[in-house]
């Protein structure tokens, strides 16, 4: 299991803006997220905590310094390598990016095709995370047909389905009531228990209630510190 995700003086700036620390939207960004733990991250819409999320997980280059993994500076890795790294990364986006062309249980399953194991196998194990996220019945409809708070815990069911080492999760709630954000936090913190980096982004710095978190931090004018 991993041992940490860590920024190290993390800049960035839009790459078709002013790339000065003083007009990034993240300055100098140091930051340790170890395994085993839940971390929050709470601020205004705007503040940067997608876009951190996104350098996290390697979907974006720094503007300068570097995310490190276990302490290899994944950042700097060519795109294979860190294609091959990201195999190891869940991602909740705030957009669910399913595909409307496949069914529920089609969509869930498309990260364990990749990787060994039988297709039998592909589907318990989505069944399996559907059921914990209270979405089993939706197995066979077509994603065109769900509403918003569906979408999201299928987008969810898909990100966890292979027991990431690394969770990195955008607005996981916005659309769920307190019983299935409770389901969540639940599957969040038991994979903080085995071991898995989480990191959940949110503008509500009260999902802790429900999260449970082992550390809460606040971006604002493009620093991360410790919530008050």
């Amino acid at each position: 299991m991993p041992t940490a995700l860590a920024c190290r003086n993390l800049t960035y700036a839009y790459p078709n803006g002013a790339s000065s620390a003083t007009t990034a939207l993240l300055r100098n960004i140091d930051a340790v997220f170890p395994g085993g733990r839940v971390v929050l991250i709470s601020g205004k819409s705007g503040a940067g905590k997608s876009t951190l999320l996104h350098l996290l997980a390697g979907l974006l280059r720094p503007t300068s310094g570097e995310i490190l993994a276990d302490g290899q500076p994944v950042s700097r890795w060519l795109t294979a390598h860190r294609d091959r790294w990201r195999r190891r990364v869940g991602i909740v986006f705030q957009q669910d990016y399913l595909v409307s062309e496949l069914t529920v249980l089609e969509n869930v399953m498309l990260p364990l095709i990749p990787r060994s194991g039988s297709p039998r196998y592909w589907r318990e194990s989505s069944h399996n995370i559907l059921a914990r996220l209270n979405a089993v019945e939706l197995v066979g409809q077509s994603v065109s047909t769900l509403s918003g708070g569906q979408r999201q815990r299928v987008a969810t069911a898909r990100a966890l389905v292979d027991a990431p080492d690394y969770i990195l999760a955008d607005e996981p709630t916005a659309h769920q009531d307190l019983e299935n954000a409770q389901r969540l936090g639940h599957l969040l913190r038991q994979a903080a228990e085995r071991g898995a980096i989480v990191v959940v982004a949110a503008h509500d710095r009260h999902v802790d209630k429900w999260l449970k978190v082992d550390q809460h931090l606040s971006l604002a004018d493009g620093n991360l510190e410790p919530a008050p």
